[in-house]
């Protein structure tokens, strides 16, 4: 690398870093929720927008709310964004990336690891899984997202969904045919939950 490259790539972590302490708490030096909300407000997005989601899992951020600077430096690197406008012009292309059926899958997987807030935790409450749903796959998968969640408020079998009955649903997002079901067939092996999720519509529909 020449010493030009050298300095102007320094030049650009410095940068990055300076927006990284513009948010951050300075007794624990992290981005908490608080500094999250001042950025959301910065960068004119809610705190509940799915980009923000993506902007985590750019990050590989560990623990929901709170984003460390090797967190942050990762994400803006990768997205050549060393100041509040060029982040804020980077997340269209964000968007884009996850998007991308290769990435999405994983950025699925992650929005439910991301809400595990305790240690040990291995499943998620239905009305937190209810709100994750909507802002993952509500613009994607809107009446089966609200169908589901109509289920999941109405049943009493269920308290919390763990990881395999959330992949779960957004394979059968991706593979069955809806509002018809035509190609579910409960012999294969989906989770319980969406086989009784499968009677209920069908029931309805009746």
């Amino acid at each position: 690398m020449r010493r030009s490259a050298i300095k102007a790539a320094s030049k650009e972590l410095e940068r990055i870093d300076n927006v990284f302490y513009t948010y951050a708490n300075t007794t624990s030096g992290v981005i908490d929720p608080e500094g999250i909300e001042r950025l959301c407000a910065d960068m004119e997005v809610d705190p509940t927008d799915v980009r923000v989601l993506m902007l985590a899992w750019k990050m590989r951020a560990e623990k929901q709310g709170y984003f460390t600077l090797e967190e942050w430096r990762v994400a803006l690197k990768a997205l050549r964004a060393d100041s509040l406008s060029k982040l804020k012009k980077a997340l269209p292309e964000l968007e884009k990336e996850v998007r991308r059926p290769s990435n999405f899958v994983d950025f699925y997987s992650y929005g439910f690891k991301y809400c595990l807030t305790e240690e040990k935790q291995k499943s998620i409450d239905i009305e937190s899984i209810c709100q994750l749903l909507h802002i993952i796959l509500g613009s994607q998968y809107q009446a089966q997202v609200d169908s589901f969640v109509e289920y999941l408020k109405t049943q009493s079998d269920y308290k919390v969904i763990n990881m395999d009955q959330w992949m779960g649903f957004y394979r059968f997002c991706d593979e069955i045919s809806y509002p018809d079901l035509s190609n579910y067939d409960p012999e294969l092996a989906w989770p319980l939950i969406l086989d009784n999720f499968v009677e209920w519509v069908r029931e309805k529909q009746s």
